[in-house]
């Protein structure tokens, strides 16, 4: 999205009292604000200092992460208690300079709908008696049993627009809220750093007031090498919210384009004086490169892998979560008018494999999970457009095109249960998108919820495009463009998946705890 830069439900029971000890103890793990070493830490033996995090949870697998402030040897235990009383010990790698000191573990062979506690211990590589103190925390299992239910929150956009860490208003404290509210697991919906956003010191807010960020080197200017693309994803964790989170909250990470630039897209040559390095192919390289190094996501990490992040994370008999990557394969921004378009902005492999795993799947609920959302028009200059729609509201052209393959296809396979979610646009709102309305009618009716930013500048909600017949049910949004956190709540959205009935009800979140807006819908039907 083009933005300038600036001068309630509770815990179903199943969780129980249990987690929220685990909640209290991992935060007590990662200690209090900054990265100041414990009194406990030992000179010379490696440090933790960065939390954990773990991603792609199934039902018997996740990944679990860390970050040392030297070479080391990972190591991770699990538990089925709190206690550490029996554990089970998984070997990970050695991490070194050549992944800034990062690494993940998989675990396997986990127990279905199970809380599962693990410790990170690092280990000096050349004497493994030399160990840092454990760094815990905790995730829960997908359930192998339909009654579990699931629940889960997404959101996307942090540290964007100039709004950094303040610790006058605490930081990015819708972290914490999202941590009390107790998911399953939290989507990100991409824009997870802003590697093209300087953080100034300070920032005088319209109304005289004085925004203060936490800055760091790497943040001063547009990020272009490895190391300050890295850098980009140490800030964050700079947050003692999102460690505390972190450590109690699995995730599912996309990314979108901030990650590298603003609009990227594949083959971009830029026309921007802050940028010594103007292929934008080399940009994304290193940023992919700092991307997995910093997120937990399966396919980045398998044995062979080729580097992908679009994925299927399959979250037992009622979900899964189809994570699509609308930026590396797509075409140039343009008029986006074309009358053929095999590219779009999935690409051809990506679409044909999207369509395979719709179809083989059998979850009750499909997710959609997109970094950039359909019928709303995302402006890229005066005459092209980031997105999909160009806001041409007759038969569907250029990226179009692709969509409605691909919604076509879900109708006449009779694929049941599908819902996108998304965040890029920097407010929080849910469109109905249905064929009587639409110039392309060959589809089944479906829902979009937009939420975000997470901690970023609020912005005006876009126009709507009518080729799939959008209607925009709610909407949330600022009046002016890049109201900072003090200024406009943050948003979050919410999942909830009721394990006896199959309903799933979607909540748009409000910092502060209030719902604004609530959908039930049910399973089993081609469209809602």
């Amino acid at each position: 999205m083009s933005h300038p830069v600036p001068g309630s439900s509770s815990a179903p029971a199943r969780r129980g009292l249990l987690r929220g000890s685990l909640a209290a103890s991992a935060a007590l793990a990662l200690g209090g604000s900054g990265l100041a070493a414990p009194a406990f830490a030992l000179s010379g033996r490696p440090r933790a200092a960065w939390g954990v995090q773990t991603g792609d949870v199934t039902a018997s697998s996740g990944l679990v992460w860390v970050r040392s402030d030297r070479p080391a040897r990972m190591v991770v235990e699990t538990s089925a208690t709190e206690s550490f009383r029996r554990t089970r010990r998984h070997r990970g790698p050695l991490l070194g300079a050549g992944t800034d000191f990062t690494g993940t573990t998989a675990l396997r062979g986990l127990p279905a709908g199970e809380q599962i506690h693990y410790r990170v211990v690092l280990a000096d590589p050349d004497d493994p008696r030399r160990t840092g103190e454990p760094v815990t925390g905790t995730f829960r299992t997908a359930p192998d049993r339909r009654r579990d239910g699931v629940r889960f929150l997404w959101s996307g956009d942090i540290a964007g627009q100039g709004w950094g860490i303040n610790p006058d208003i605490g930081g990015f404290r819708a972290y914490e809220e999202m941590r009390r509210l107790d998911p399953d697991f939290f989507l990100c919906s991409g824009d997870a750093i802003y590697a093209d956003g300087v953080i100034e010191p300070s920032v005088t807010l319209p109304d005289g007031r004085i925004w203060r960020n936490v800055t760091t080197p790497e943040k001063s200017k547009v990020a272009e090498t490895l190391d300050e693309y890295r850098g980009n994803f140490r800030y964050n964790l700079l947050d003692r919210n999102v460690r505390a989170f972190n450590a109690q909250v699995p995730s599912i990470v996309q990314w979108d384009d901030h990650e590298v630039r603003n609009n990227w897209y594949p083959g971009q040559i830029l026309d921007d004086p802050r940028y010594a390095e103007k292929d934008v192919d080399v940009l994304a390289a290193r940023a992919a490169r700092a991307f997995g190094e910093y997120a937990p996501v399966s396919t980045l990490h398998a044995p062979g892998g080729r580097g992908r992040v679009h994925r299927v994370v399959r979250y037992g008999p009622l979900l899964d979560v189809f994570v699509l990557d609308m930026r590396s394969y797509r075409n140039a921004n343009s008029p986006n008018r074309q009358a053929d378009d095999t590219t779009g902005i999935l690409g051809a492999e990506q679409l044909a494999w999207l369509k395979r795993e719709l179809a083989a799947s059998t979850a009750v609920w499909k997710v959609l999970a997109a970094d950039m959302p359909i019928g709303l028009v995302i402006p890229d200059g005066a005459a092209n457009f980031e997105a999909i729609a160009q806001g041409d509201p007759g038969a569907p052209l250029g990226r179009e095109l692709q969509i409605a393959e691909l919604l076509r296809f879900v109708k006449h396979r009779r694929i049941t249960g599908t819902l996108w979610l998304t965040a890029d646009v920097h407010y929080t709102s849910a469109q109905h998108y249905a064929p009587e309305r639409a110039a392309f009618k060959d589809f089944a009716p479906f829902w979009e919820f937009v939420s975000g930013p997470l901690a970023a500048g609020g912005f005006p909600a876009n126009a709507l495009d009518g080729t799939f017949g959008p209607e925009r049910v709610f909407v949330r949004a600022p009046e002016r463009a890049n109201l900072s956190p003090m200024e406009s709540p943050q948003y979050f959205g919410e999942v909830d998946i009721d394990g006896h009935s199959g309903d799933l009800t979607v909540r748009l979140r409000a910092e502060g705890g209030k719902v604004l807006f609530s959908k039930v819908l049910r399973p089993g039907r081609v469209g809602q």
